[in-house]
């Protein structure tokens, strides 16, 4: 601001004397043009000296040394955003349903709820594909979501009511032991991917399924989503 106010009174002070050099020398009777030229830019030059002896000495220094530059200041990298954990995971699971790539998933383990899910797959679904079994799984997870069923995973799978049990192998009087390894260590890998947010695309909302064995009632008044392997599923109106 200063060299701005230094350089505009160096201007206003130009433009006054050289107005009366230039009035000084348009006068001249020589028909030579560069005689007039040379005299005028003498006149112009000696204007300026003169303009420029009256600024201080400080608008002088501004003029010599120019503005001074200042570097911006670095930039901070943004901070990446956190996860919502109210919206669930900000990059869902990629599905898919082969061995291989159930495999290469890191080994599974989880609290109370994860084996839960881990049983009911293991007891409703184990001689199904793996579709088969992780669509047991949709179901579980579904009910978890609707307001018609517990809100924990071990209490949708135990739920009992009228007589009867929402999952079968959980009242049937055996002991929930799993004694194929092998079937376990699925059951397990897919519980865990289901509740790391992987999608579910398989039984489109589901929350009742049955085998083609058998026909419930309910089974007539429901919407029938899918079919997979020995299973039908349905959604609830």
């Amino acid at each position: 601001m200063r060299f701005h106010q230094a350089w505009t009174s160096a201007a206003a002070a130009l433009c006054v004397l050289s107005g009366a050099a230039f009035a000084d020398v348009t006068v001249s009777q020589s028909n030579d043009p560069t005689v007039l030229m040379g005299s005028q830019m003498a006149s112009l030059l000696g204007a300026e000296h003169k303009a420029f002896d009256t600024l201080p000495d400080e608008m002088l220094t501004a003029m010599a040394v120019g503005p001074k530059l200042v570097a911006p200041a670095p930039q901070k990298p943004a901070k990446a955003a956190k996860a919502d954990k109210k919206s669930g995971p900000k990059n869902p699971v990629l599905i898919s349903y082969t061995p291989d790539w159930l495999m290469s998933q890191p080994a599974a383990t989880g609290d109370a709820q994860w084996q839960c899910l881990k049983t009911a797959i293991y007891f409703e679904a184990r001689g199904e594909t793996l579709q088969g079994q992780f669509a047991v799984a949709e179901v579980v997870l579904n009910r978890v979501d609707s307001p018609r069923y517990p809100k924990t995973i071990c209490g949708v799978v135990q739920q009992r009511g009228s007589g009867s049990c929402a999952f079968s192998y959980s009242c049937d009087g055996n002991k929930d032991v799993m004694t194929d390894r092998t079937s376990a260590e699925v059951a397990g890998r897919i519980a865990r991917v289901m509740l790391d947010g992987a999608p579910r695309a398989l039984t489109a909302g589901a929350t009742y399924f049955h085998t083609r064995a058998v026909s419930p009632s309910w089974s007539r008044k429901f919407d029938r989503t899918a079919a997979i392997g020995a299973h039908l599923f349905y959604r609830q109106p």
